[in-house]
């Protein structure tokens, strides 16, 4: 019993660790509530609840029958890279006549999955670390690996969730002039990120 709680809190403590550190998630979260509202936010937030399963089972599999795993996230990095800086050119591009024009876009669920499948991330973390904790847990229990999986989403959800109720009681920026320096500033640190990922990727292929 204590082996399995102690696979909870670790779920619980990595998923809490995830979700609130800044990433691209996080950028297109807070992103999508300013502009769509609190719903649209959410929807980018639960939007590892699609992407992550194939992930894990793609990590698993490489864990199982690959002897390295360079070429997989060098290609994934290059793939998230060029969304990213894409999407935070476009979001420095915005102006104020057209942030009642994007209202209407509800895409937001869609640009989560497409941000969380290009972002290296979860596949460095499910390969380096999340991957070797199922394993191991799965030698423990089926039912270590269950809470040590519901820990993790749990809290990656959630805290992102929680950030969008907070953004949410901001909207009054959505007209000021703070409002258009956050979603810029936003659009850099994806640029920026979208960067990041090139390093990873030219690592991953040792061509740096």
């Amino acid at each position: 019993m204590l082996d399995l709680i102690e696979y909870l809190a670790m779920g619980a403590f990595l998923g809490l660790a995830a979700g609130t550190s800044p990433g691209p998630l996080l950028a297109v979260t807070i992103s999508e509530t300013l502009q769509h509202g609190k719903w649209e936010g959410i929807k980018v937030a639960v939007s590892p609840l699609i992407t992550d399963l194939p992930i894990i089972l793609a990590v698993l599999f490489v864990l199982s029958h690959l002897t390295s795993s360079d070429l997989f996230i060098g290609i994934i990095a290059f793939f998230g890279a060029s969304y990213l800086i894409y999407s935070g050119i476009e979001s420095m591009k915005i102006k104020k006549d057209s942030v009642e024009l994007n209202v209407g876009k509800k895409d937001a669920l869609k640009k989560g999955i497409i941000v969380n499948f290009g972002n290296p991330h979860p596949y460095v973390f499910w390969l380096s670390i999340g991957g070797p904790i199922i394993f191991k847990s799965l030698s423990v229990h089926v039912w270590a690996t269950i809470l040590f999986i519901a820990g993790f989403y749990l809290l990656l959800v959630g805290s992102k969730v929680i950030v969008a109720l907070i953004v949410e009681k901001s909207k009054y920026f959505i007209n000021s002039k703070y409002y258009f320096s956050i979603v810029r500033a936003l659009g850099i640190a994806q640029i920026i990120f979208g960067l990041t990922f090139i390093k990873v990727g030219l690592d991953s292929l040792n061509l740096i």
